[in-house]
């Protein structure tokens, strides 16, 4: 609970207007799209400027109250879930586009910006942000850069950190710390830049970020391959890249998932196929004209038994749009949806989709796999429903032995999603307790008090929940 001091002092930065704690909107912050995890904050606050944010962490620093950052709530690890009370912080007076710097190639933004309204308005001016996220028709760029986002072009062009260039950040004791800058070249201390993107809300507040921007290609080409078999397009996978061609997009869909998203997208995907392929590539016409000539040559040589070239650019943005909306359409037929996103080196691609549909049959649950096949990064997707504790209880285990395998093929418990409270209890598994201890005590300088965020990514068991044996 907030004391009346503490709420008063609350109230007296931010206006009575900015501090919500109504139960109505208690309820409503209370979840983000985890299934499975609610807990009520004590308020809403939403700050107007950075000089707020710096003065709220202050007061909650010295009344040890906690604080959850919070863009638009689509966080899958249950990141901004507000498990420990305190506030939720949003940043709905924060989400102006403060500059677009031609000379400079670079985008400065406040947290709160939709990342699809960032990317139009750079490519209005003829400039390309890679970062594409699934979800970018409504997550914030604050919630992009504390859960270090990835997106379908992700194999090529990388993820949110590679573009940072630069934060203007608020430290739990309300200093305010400008890491970077508009520099192509910058190793001045300890790179904080780095560190902080992805740090989940843990360390501090992003109020401003200076992003690199490139020039738009010059030509997009977009293929969709069809296989008989799961295995056939995993090494397609493999072997594209073992040939040194980097497509923009390579993408995977299972045969439940090509049935679910062909219905509620209807733009003709082949749902007859067990599997399929969407792949893009981009840059001069002439690399992009040789890269896919050979694609579909290794395509077909792994018996792909079509692939077909998307005729306009409307039918491209079609397919992508299917690929983008899978969780939405998976999400209809069962009362609850847990997508995870296990990550194994791309060499290993095929093993890991074989060892998804071994553990499926094992726990007699269903899980539909599709996700950004080429780095490697995988959704398996379980739908069940959280009223069925047997069920639940199969699924949980299914993701067990999915994160193990994945750490047995060299791989990662997330690739984009985030540790949040959701995996916390798997985080051992990739670092090892020494890995763990080592984020402790960087999370132990920032934040003493433990009020950012607290209860996310370090499990509160800190025994191992699973062994690799």
């Amino acid at each position: 609970m907030i004391s009346v001091d503490a709420r008063e002092k609350l109230k007296s930065i931010v206006g009575n207007e900015n501090y919500q704690d109504s139960n109505e909107m208690k309820l409503v912050y209370s979840y983000d799209a985890t299934p499975n995890f609610q807990s009520l904050p004590d308020a809403i606050v939403t700050p107007r400027n950075t000089k707020e944010v710096s003065e709220l962490l202050k007061t909650c620093n010295e009344y040890q109250i906690p604080i959850v950052p919070r863009g638009s709530g689509t966080n899958l690890a249950a990141g901004t879930c507000p498990t420990n009370g305190g506030i939720v912080l949003l940043f709905n007076h924060m989400k102006d586009i403060i500059e677009i710097d031609e000379d400079n190639l670079t985008v400065t933004v406040q947290p709160g910006v939709i990342t699809l309204d960032m990317v139009n308005a750079v490519e209005e001016k003829g400039f390309f942000y890679p970062p594409d996220p699934s979800s970018m028709k409504i997550s914030t760029m604050g919630g992009n850069l504390m859960e270090n986002s990835g997106g379908l072009r992700g194999l090529k062009y990388g993820v949110t950190r590679d573009y940072v260039l630069g934060l203007e950040v608020v430290l739990p004791n309300g200093d305010i710390v400008q890491t970077g800058g508009k520099l192509a070249k910058d190793v001045a201390g300890y790179d904080l830049t780095r560190l902080l993107i992805g740090s989940e809300g843990t360390l501090g507040i992003i109020t401003e970020a200076t992003l690199k921007l490139i020039p738009m290609p010059e030509a997009k080409k977009t293929v969709l391959a069809v296989y008989e078999d799961l295995e056939s397009a995993a090494r397609s996978v493999s072997k594209i890249i073992s040939d040194k061609i980097i497509p923009t997009t390579l993408e995977f869909m299972d045969q439940s998932t090509i049935k679910v998203v062909e219905d509620f997208a209807k733009v003709g995907l082949p749902v007859e196929a067990e599997a399929v392929l969407l792949i893009e590539q981009d840059g001069p016409i002439e690399v992009v004209e040789r890269d896919m000539a050979h694609i579909e040559k290794v395509c077909k040589e792994m018996n792909a038994i079509s692939v077909q070239v998307a005729q306009s650019e409307e039918e491209a943005d079609a397919l992508r749009t299917a690929r983008r909306s899978a969780l939405s359409a998976l999400a209809r037929l069962r009362p609850t949806t847990i997508l995870e996103d296990a990550t194994v080196p791309r060499s290993e691609i095929a093993k890991m989709v074989h060892a998804i549909k071994e553990i499926e049959e094992k726990h007699n649950v269903t899980i539909c796999t599709f996700g950004h096949a080429g780095d490697g990064n995988l959704h398996p997707t379980c739908l069940t429903d959280a009223r069925d504790h047997d069920e639940l209880k199969r699924v949980e285990q299914a993701f067990e032995d999915i994160f193990v395998e994945a750490i047995k093929l060299g791989g990662t418990i997330t690739g984009e999603h985030g540790v949040g409270e959701m995996k916390s209890p798997y985080l051992e598994l990739k670092l090892g307790e020494a890995g763990v201890n080592a984020m402790k005590s960087i999370k132990q300088a920032f934040d003493p008090n433990n009020i950012m965020n607290p209860g996310k990514i370090f499990a509160k068991d800190e025994r191992k929940r699973v062994v690799i044996g």
